[in-house]
């Protein structure tokens, strides 16, 4: 198989070689991240007021040359996307003088089906560069609402027992009940009688992701539902009710939460 190329150049090396760039960027940025974190999580040491401050600015600098590496990959993309547009539109009207050629008679079959495949061909090749394009616009918004759940997070209080934190990303419940991952089935069994379908389970105990962003959730389990639906309110009544302590997720938090659920269970900690 032929590689592409674009003045010369191989398109599948421009790929490789800014997506290695940006991963090499990433790497610091997401072990920056992580130490932060788990920092964060130990007890208070003697460390200067001088040196948080300047771990936090050492990873503001860190996600501002991502997204800077970001921007450039995406520059050189969308230099392609103009290229790839032009060629297509000059296959688009090959293909159209075919279609009176091979009307006419003047061309063969083959001939006019090699004109169909080099527009599928053609815009094949848009189409891949409009895909990571919109991945880089991806990761650039995960980097800044990765970068806004912290300073919300940094920013509130310890929650009392039995009290509760709402922000537009997540609800948390700090319930003063005991709770144990074999406590689930009160949980399942209210579901159950309430809505007469099971508990919808998404993740019961310690999950491949949770391995893979190393959070302790053995003694928790995710449901999948929204917060804000009807099945996800009556839940989190329930959970308070009953002092059961949870956290309901409206939208995905980058190294948090994949998506809209309710984690019930003590918030999970990094290991």
């Amino acid at each position: 198989m032929k590689k592409r190329t674009c003045k010369g150049i191989s398109v599948s090396r421009i790929f490789s070689t800014a997506a290695l760039s940006i991963s090499l960027l990433l790497m610091p940025l997401t072990m920056a991240v992580a130490q932060k974190k788990s920092t964060a999580a130990k007890p208070k040491t003697n460390q200067t007021k001088t040196s948080r401050v300047a771990s936090g600015d050492d990873l503001a600098k860190l996600r501002e040359e991502f997204i800077k590496a970001t921007n450039d990959y995406k520059a050189k993309l969308e230099k392609l996307r103009a290229s790839y547009e032009k060629n297509l539109g000059k296959a688009e009207d090959r293909l159209t003088q075919s279609k009176e050629l091979f009307a006419q008679g003047l061309i063969s079959k083959n001939d006019f089906k090699a004109g169909e495949r080099a527009v599928a061909e053609a815009k094949d090749k848009v189409n891949e560069v409009n895909q990571r394009i919109a991945s880089a616009d991806t990761q650039i918004a995960d980097t800044l609402l990765e970068a806004e759940a912290e300073t919300k997070l940094a920013r509130s209080k310890p929650i009392p027992k039995g009290g509760m934190v709402k922000t537009a990303s997540f609800i948390r419940y700090n319930g003063g009940a005991v709770w144990a991952l074999s406590d689930a089935w009160k949980v399942q069994r209210f579901f159950l009688e309430a809505f007469k379908k099971p508990l919808p389970i998404a993740v019961f105990g310690q999950g491949a992701i949770h391995d893979r962003w190393r959070l302790d959730h053995h003694n928790a389990m995710d449901v999948s539902l929204h917060p804000d639906g009807p099945e996800g309110q009556a839940l989190l009544v329930f959970l308070r009710n009953n002092g059961i302590p949870f956290l309901a997720f409206r939208e995905a938090i980058p190294g948090t939460a994949t998506g809209p659920h309710i984690h019930i269970g003590r918030p999970s900690h990094r290991y």
